[in-house]
């Protein structure tokens, strides 16, 4: 079985070379290569059957800062379970040198200085060379590339070419299938025009064609690689039309439909699978209690929740693969398969250092050209950052802060609503904001910032809505993304509470008062699920307030407070 020891010889090898009190001279190093693409893929293989998985890669072309949370509560039965780990506590978890690369890769521990010393991640060029460098070791005949979806959507190259820029890149890459989510913010007629013309299988098993209550998408498919039948269920996220505008998709119905899925893996082995793998969009801890209700998946590989873990979490016989996103990680997952059963596996969660690996050419010149049409606009500064800039995490997030503090000043309201996407890169202090750097944060298909009155109680079932879609005990209540940051109001939040009583002490910042359920207040947001939502985009919103103020320094939020945990 694989080990801790052996994940973390590539950072142990690199321990030995930083040596003590070198951690600052680490950009030299890594120019000098002394981290090595053969350090980073280190991994004693097993059998024949690779699988490589990679997923939620937001449409990140280049590379990229991104700072994983540093809260990430699990209620009920997963408290304190990966991934609900983070910090000082994954670190030791997973015995882990603070200051050390993986470190830095999987925690926000000291993210800012370790940053500048251990540079961007990510770039589809250098995981380009990941893939092709297993595919050549493993053979092609032995490998399968899996996309977990939320490809297509997060950019602004992404948005101006409605999702053909990743579509372009990610053909060039060969995957064999994939499964989706933000890709049907695009709407059902730009979906269905590129999934019929993708050259691998889309693959949506609890997608059904709501006129005729039938699946409508291929189910699942069967692969022989590595000598073994390998079949491949797609999950897309379950509650698209709900996270997102249901009237974009209005002939298909989602859900988790469990049931379904335990019909396919019945199917599958009737067929002769040896290996059943579900390419899940679900999020983690729906797909944990997944694998313990539905026997016969031998490997889940999940995304949604963003969550990188540098081991499978194992659901009685299932290894439950958690391969991060923006294009931080490739996963890879050995498996030995003998007398029509995994017997073992070896797994390597792959850090994609954009300063050690080599940029693949061919995908590099294609990045390029896809991005050719819109350089005059990413590269163009909007100002500058004397905060660390982040939206990844249960609670506050500074981008969104920033957004919040725009959409309080130039919409003039009284309070901000930010939904709690877990899309958007980082930007460290001292960095210029570019017009990309905006548009990676709230590049999306519904962007109208609208400006409307609540009252202090809907603004209170708001909060308690969201809170119970984060919080609820059992997961496959729980609808994805993080709290809705809040600009303008504080308020009292207890996680361990039923919904209704989560949210309490509302205030007013302005004013210090206690919000009033019968009062109204002029609230400003943004990605309104309502199909007629009017209003400017928030690129331009945020935009305009940057101009106006164009060093950006953002006071220490402290307007949530989290009691009970």
């Amino acid at each position: 079985m694989f080990s801790r020891r052996e994940f973390l010889m590539a950072a142990t090898a690199t321990s030995a070379l930083l040596g003590s009190g070198m951690a600052g001279s680490w950009s030299k190093l890594m120019a000098q290569q002394a981290l090595s693409e053969d350090q980073l893929m280190a991994m004693e293989p097993a059998g024949s059957l690779t699988l490589v998985h990679i997923t939620d890669i937001h449409a990140q072309l280049k590379p990229i800062y991104f700072r994983e949370p540093s809260i990430n509560l699990g209620i009920g039965d997963v408290t304190g379970k990966p991934p609900h780990v983070t910090g000082a506590d994954f670190l030791k978890l997973y015995n882990i040198e603070a200051g050390s690369p993986d470190a830095y890769a999987l925690t926000s521990e000291d993210f800012a200085s370790l940053a500048k010393s251990y540079g961007k991640m990510g770039g589809m060029d250098r995981v380009a060379t990941v893939i092709k460098r297993i595919r050549a070791e493993r053979g092609d005949d032995n490998v399968l590339l899996l996309d977990g979806g939320d490809t297509w959507q997060g950019s602004y190259t992404s948005n101006q070419t409605l999702g053909q820029d990743m579509v372009t890149v990610m053909n060039a890459l060969k995957p064999d299938a994939m499964t989706g989510h933000w890709e049907f913010t695009y709407g059902t007629d730009r979906v269905q025009e590129i999934i019929d013309d993708l050259p691998f299988a889309f693959l949506g098993s609890n997608i059904y064609d709501n006129e005729w209550d039938e699946p409508a998408f291929e189910a699942w498919k069967m692969f022989e690689r590595g000598g073994s039948k390998v079949a491949v269920i797609g999950q897309a996220f379950p509650y698209t039309p709900i996270a997102n505008p249901r009237w974009m998709i209005p002939g298909w119905s989602f859900g988790i439909r469990e049931e379904d899925i335990a019909k396919h893996v019945e199917e599958a082995r009737g067929e002769g699978a040896e290996v059943i793998v579900l390419l899940s969009h679900n999020g983690f801890d729906v797909d944990r209690k997944l694998a313990s209700n539905v026997a016969g998946i031998d490997v889940i590989l999940t995304g949604h929740t963003h969550d990188a873990l540098p081991e499978p979490v194992i659901v009685n016989d299932t290894l439950v693969i958690a391969s991060g996103s923006n294009g931080k990680f490739v996963s890879r997952v050995d498996l030995d398969v003998k007398d029509g059963a995994v017997v073992g596996y070896k797994y390597r969660l792959i850090p994609i250092f954009s300063d050690v690996i080599t940029p693949d050419a061919e995908m590099s010149a294609l990045i390029d050209e896809v991005r050719a049409p819109f350089e005059a606009d990413l590269s163009r500064v909007l100002g500058k950052t004397e905060s660390l800039l982040y939206r990844r995490g249960n609670f506050n997030g500074t981008f969104d802060d920033l957004i919040c503090q725009a959409l309080l000043e130039e919409r003039d309201a009284q309070i901000a609503l930010s939904p709690g996407f877990r899309w958007g890169t980082s930007l460290l202090p001292g960095q210029d904001i570019t017009f990309e750097d905006l548009h990676n944060a709230c590049a999306m298909t519904y962007p109208a910032a609208y400006r409307s009155t609540m009252n202090g109680q809907m603004l209170k079932d708001i909060l308690e809505d969201v809170g119970d879609n984060l919080f609820n005990k059992d997961p496959y209540y729980q609808q994805g993304g993080d709290m809705v940051r809040v600009g303008g109001m504080g308020y009292t939040i207890d996680p361990k509470m039923e919904i209704g009583e989560r949210i309490s002490d509302m205030t007013l910042l302005s004013t210090g008062e206690p919000i009033d359920p019968a009062k109204d207040y002029v609230v400003a947001g943004w990605a309104s699920v309502n199909e007629d939502t009017e209003g400017p985009a928030i690129w331009d919103v945020v935009e305009n307030h940057i101009t106006k103020n164009p060093t950006v320094k953002l006071p220490d939020n402290e307007s949530v407070k989290v009691i009970g945990v």
